[in-house]
């Protein structure tokens, strides 16, 4: 982009806390922001790019060549990328040697089979070596590909997800697979980039609502500014950008798949569409820096006090310097957003203690793959250090995260909140998508004398067991308290339904060892190295238990877990307890 960006102070930590207590229905945002002029001139568009004339305008009135290179502004993974120069692809502790690979015939898990047949690798090629060493490695592998899928469409090769993510990144790494002197190579190379176009013209309407959505029309876009003659198809594109932007975010900037690395994607494809508009000269849409402007603040909402990224909605814990990269290349400068009513998510600070709480119901399921069943579970950071966490990386299947793992890590056991009768809050079904459950969360915020206040309710429990839960956390303003109490309220209009078995479990980050105190009602939490925190509950049973922490790159590690274990009656239960800071 042309410059950095202020965000808004509307998404600063600059703003008084307190919101109205209300609810937060599940919903997916309606097609808005269009008048009925402007969706009948869109339709009109849209209908004269499909046209014969259109088809004929593609064969040979212009030249295919790229009018230029766009900037990749994303650095690339250099160890992956050495990797590949030394013969085998690396993605998530997978490996798949390059002698061996038949693109025809890809067998690697799924996330790994996009990675390769969308050539986000070219990023991390080109961040291991000079052109000069990497441009015959990367020209290969593309002649490879293109033998197998260059005139035959098939999935997942030319998914719109896919196809989008390759139009972007020929372009940008463009000197690596178009420096070969063999135009009959060249050539087809173009004619894909070409045809990739015309494949996203086709399917981009008809894809899944979503970040792959998202990735399709930015392609169509992208690939109207690189290649000659394509003012009709940025026309087309960019009405097509922009009602997807409005159907893929909440209003506070966060994606409707409520997932992280979802956001994290969706400002990188937007940021190497903006370098594209750059590398023509032209300005990007305001539609797009608006989008970008919204969307970093709330990326942010969700990094903990080193900056590194919470574990929701099966992404796993990014790392600190990833994030920093993505938002350097969105080109906004802004403080974290605190309190994302729609998309779902609160952020509590007291000095160097973040505490961040998931507020919302989850996602719809037609718009995420691993959704999770959080709702009401928190994390909590103490510098660079996690004390409260969540498994995560449900969605970083690979060679350490098997699939059947990745179904448990979506479960309710799986975060740090409450679980009633060893059930989920939102169901899981049988085939992978999310069932029936929490529908609506009360939320009430506010900022008192004694801290950050924020009283939190769902309903996921009502018609199976007759139970709200209600959740109170309390962060002193110096961070060296964290209050809560978790209550079990009869539902109203339900029976009761007798004595419910209930756990309260509180994942612990991987460095911390936890010891039972001789009252059984507290544990010692010690970092090597770092502070030494103390956990009290006024009741229940309190055990220390097996856990593990998914990391950014899809590494499970063993860690503890604290579970309060107790019967709520008919007519409901509470449970008080307390994280305290003792040195």
């Amino acid at each position: 982009m042309n410059g950095a960006t202020d965000a808004p102070d509307s998404s600063s930590e600059t703003l008084d806390d307190t919101i109205e207590p209300g609810k937060r229905l599940i919903r997916l945002p309606a097609d808005k922001g269009l008048s009925l002029g402007d969706r009948i001139a869109n339709h009109i568009t849209r209908l004269t790019w499909r046209t014969p004339l259109h088809a004929l305008r593609l064969k040979g009135r212009f030249p295919l060549k790229l009018l230029g290179v766009p900037e990749d502004p994303v650095p690339g993974d250099a160890r992956a990328g050495t990797a590949i120069r030394a013969g085998h692809f690396l993605h998530r502790g997978l490996k798949q040697p390059l002698a061996e690979l038949d693109f025809a015939a890809v067998t690697v898990a799924p996330a790994f089979a996009d990675y390769l047949h969308s050539f986000a690798w070219l990023r991390d090629l080109a961040a291991a070596g000079t052109r000069a060493e990497t441009a015959p490695i990367a020209e290969q592998l593309v002649r490879q590909w293109l033998a197998a899928h260059g005139e035959t469409v098939s999935e997942p090769a030319w998914s719109a997800e896919n196809s989008g993510w390759r139009i972007l990144f020929w372009a940008s790494h463009a000197p690596l697979i178009l420096s070969s002197s063999d135009l009959i190579y060249r050539s087809a190379v173009l004619n894909h980039l070409a045809r990739s176009a015309r494949h996203l013209d086709r399917i981009a309407d008809k894809t899944r609502p979503g970040v792959g959505q998202l990735v399709a029309w930015v392609g169509i876009v992208a690939a109207s500014l690189l290649m000659p003659g394509g003012e009709p198809r940025q026309v087309f594109g960019e009405a097509g950008l922009r009602k997807v932007l409005e159907t893929s975010f909440y209003a506070d900037g966060g994606t409707i798949s409520r997932s992280p690395q979802a956001q994290q994607d969706a400002i990188m494809v937007l940021s190497m569409l903006a370098r594209t508009y750059d590398m023509r000269r032209m300005e990007v849409p305001p539609f797009v820096q608006e989008v970008l402007a919204r969307a970093v603040p709330a990326l942010l909402g969700l990094t903990h006090s080193d900056g590194s990224m919470g574990s929701w909605q099966g992404s796993g814990a990014t790392p600190a310097e990833r994030i920093q990269a993505i938002v350097a290349a969105s080109g906004v400068r802004t403080r974290p957003l605190k309190q994302a009513r729609d998309w779902g998510y609160q952020r509590l600070v007291g000095n160097k203690v973040v505490v961040l709480a998931d507020a919302a119901p989850p996602p719809i399921a037609r718009v995420t793959e691993a959704g999770c069943a959080s709702t009401l579970a928190f994390e909590m950071s103490d510098g660079d250090e996690r004390i409260v966490v969540n498994c995560g990386g449900a969605a970083l299947t690979g060679a350490t995260v098997p699939a059947d793992l990745a179904r448990g890590l979506r479960t309710t056991a799986a975060h740090s909140t409450l679980i009633v009768a060893d059930s989920n809050s939102t169901a899981i079904l049988a085939n992978g998508s999310l069932g029936k459950g929490v529908t609506e969360v009360e939320l009430d915020r506010r900022e008192t004398t004694q801290g950050s206040r924020l009283e939190m309710s769902h309903d996921g429990y009502a018609r199976r067991h007759g139970l709200i839960h209600r959740r109170l956390l309390i962060l002193s303003p110096n961070g060296r308290e964290l209050r809560g109490e978790d209550m079990l309220l009869p539902a109203p209009r339900t029976r009761r339904k007798g004595e419910k078995s209930f756990a309260l479990r509180f994942h612990l980050g991987p460095n911390i060892s936890a010891s039972l105190t001789a009252d059984g009602l507290g544990a010692l939490l010690r970092i090597a190295g770092g502070p030494l925190w103390q956990f009290r509950t006024s009741e229940g049973s309190l055990a220390v238990e097996e856990s593990l922490w998914v990391d950014g790159e899809g590494r499970p590690h063993p860690t503890e877990q604290l579970v309060v274990t107790s019967i709520a009656p008919a007519g409901g239960a509470s449970i008080g307890w307390i994280f305290k800071h003792i040195g």
